[in-house]
């Protein structure tokens, strides 16, 4: 089994675009990450809103993730173009399409 973490992010008006290119910079960074498997960065037609879907070897590798100092630095150029508390859901993957057995 291993962790997700599915997040919306509601950002400043016609910020959207801006903190997509934040996460696929730090998407860029995870490649690094041998315990990331998948940083998919998303938008949909609700406006002024990021997807983010991850996928982890386990929640200790994700949590271990947030330490760099490149990643933190990119978290903190990302807050101001956040509007509000993201939604956050935490996953148990059973496995499916994609994922290493």
């Amino acid at each position: 089994m291993t962790y997700g973490l599915v997040s919306k992010f509601p950002t400043q008006p016609g910020k959207s675009r801006d903190l997509a290119d934040r996460l696929l910079q730090a998407a860029k960074l995870l490649e690094r990450d041998p315990g990331c498997i998948h940083y998919l960065v998303s938008t949909s037609d609700e406006p002024d809103t990021v997807w983010v879907l991850e996928l982890w070897t386990d929640k200790p590798a994700h949590d271990a993730s947030l330490e760099p100092e490149d990643i933190r630095t990119l978290v903190q150029q990302a807050r101001p173009l956040i509007a509000g508390i993201p939604e956050q859901t935490h996953l148990t993957v059973h496995g499916g399409k994609g994922l290493p057995s």
